[in-house]
């Protein structure tokens, strides 16, 4: 019975720790955690943090509570007595705020929008319905539809002097970069929906010309100025907005189904780049490539069929059933067939990026109207990890070493 007593004192004094969960009361008595030099951490720190789980989500700036003395190598510009810091590059693990708008599981292909299905929304309802769900939260009813439809078609009228601008532009500028300035031109044209001019909460005080602003830009689809600007040039490039863009160019050069498996050969050696394949959060097969790949098919029936449609599909069956594609979960995204019914339906390449910026205003709409609403919302400032030389003297130019290494040659 003593010897009993005895391991179990032992085995009290070898946990260590006892965490106890303050909702449940449950309790679990874990051994000291040790750092790779023997020591405990509790030694190391001697203070034991709490941090809330919430949504299965953590609190950063809880992190900036736990700090110690400097570890050996650190230097001045780690910080180590602020606390410490969550390294995420390209925050693929870090959320921002609440919402209320969009779920999306990217691992089961998987997309909602104020919790209806994409594909429910997709077969039975309108774009100015899904954009007044976004923004304002619930499918409208007959009257609230109606109005809104109407508001907005009253919106779409443009000034005179934006269509002259937009006349002005080169022959060969890309319709993206005319685009943003049509954006940003049309914001000077409504001086009493400026911040900088009637107050930096005008839209956060004043919902009437909050949603006047909203129904403008989906109207006219620019508006409101930079912020839509901004959203606009961040589709801007092959990775993003300009993707069915360089999809469609990919398809052109490889030219043929025949041509189809030496240009993924090619890709496989990083000779070339697979454009549409492939997303950032879904793993799986994008769900808004299965609706848009049966929708391309009817506007083929309409606009006749596109004669690149054979070379995406030979494309896209070789690289579901090549291993090197599956293994690293490239499925055909949103991208892929996007571009094809564009062209089938006769609009020019360069125009592609701005097709695929207009729809997604009521989406950011959407978001910039949550985050008026929003009581703890502030300004997105992340922080980054300074890796750079310490402090250094200004030295004069002609004390300076002489070297050629970095200097600027232009052909």
């Amino acid at each position: 019975m003593g010897k009993e007593r005895e391991s179990s004192k032992n085995a009290k004094r070898d946990a260590g720790l006892t965490l106890t969960d303050k909702v449940s009361g449950a309790s679990w008595e874990l051994q000291t955690p040790t750092k790779a030099d023997g020591k405990s951490l509790a030694q190391a720190t001697s203070v034991l943090y709490e941090v809330p789980i919430t949504n299965n989500t953590i609190p950063a700036v809880k992190f900036k509570e736990m700090s110690a003395d400097p570890r050996p190598g650190s230097r001045e510009e780690d910080e180590s007595t602020k606390g410490l810091r969550v390294y995420d590059p390209a925050f693929q693990n870090t959320a921002v705020c609440y919402s209320k708008i969009t779920y999306i599981n990217g691992d089961l292909g998987i997309l909602r929008y104020r919790g209806y299905p994409i594909e429910q929304l997709a077969e039975k309802s309108t774009y100015l319905e899904v954009a007044y769900l976004l923004i304002y939260g619930e499918l409208p009813s007959k009257e609230q539809h109606d109005s809104f439809v109407h508001e907005v078609m009253h919106h779409t009228f443009v000034h005179f002097n934006v269509a002259e601008l937009m006349r002005n532009f080169n022959y060969d500028a890309h319709p993206m970069g005319m685009f943003l300035s049509g954006i940003s031109a049309l914001s000077t044209f409504h001086p009493d929906a400026n911040p900088a001019l009637a107050g930096s909460n005008l839209f956060i005080r004043n919902e009437t010309v909050r949603n006047k602003q909203i129904l403008r830009l989906l109207g006219k689809t620019p508006t409101l100025a930079a912020a839509v600007a901004g959203a606009a040039a961040a589709l801007y490039g092959p990775l993003h907005g300009g993707a069915n863009e360089a999809v469609l160019r990919m398809l052109e050069e490889i030219g043929s189904t025949e041509k189809v498996p030496l240009f993924l050969n090619e890709v496989k050696e990083r000779k070339r780049k697979l454009f549409g394949f492939g997303h950032r959060v879904y793993k799986s097969y994008d769900p808004r490539a299965k609706i848009i790949r049966k929708i391309a098919y009817e506007v083929f029936e309409v606009c006749g069929r596109e004669s690149l449609i054979d070379v995406a599909i030979e494309l896209e069956k070789r690289a579901l059933e090549d291993e090197y594609f599956v293994k690293r979960q490239l499925y055909p995204n949103v991208d892929f067939y996007s571009g094809l019914i564009y062209k089938a339906m006769g609009f020019p390449t360069d125009m592609f990026p701005v097709l695929f910026a207009i729809p997604r205003v009521a989406g950011w709409l959407a978001h910039w109207k949550e985050s008026l609403e929003d009581k703890e919302a502030k300004i997105w400032r992340p922080r980054q990890v300074y890796v750079g030389p310490g402090v250094r003297s200004y030295i004069p130019m002609e004390l300076r070493e002489s070297s050629d290494k970095n200097v600027i040659k232009i052909d």
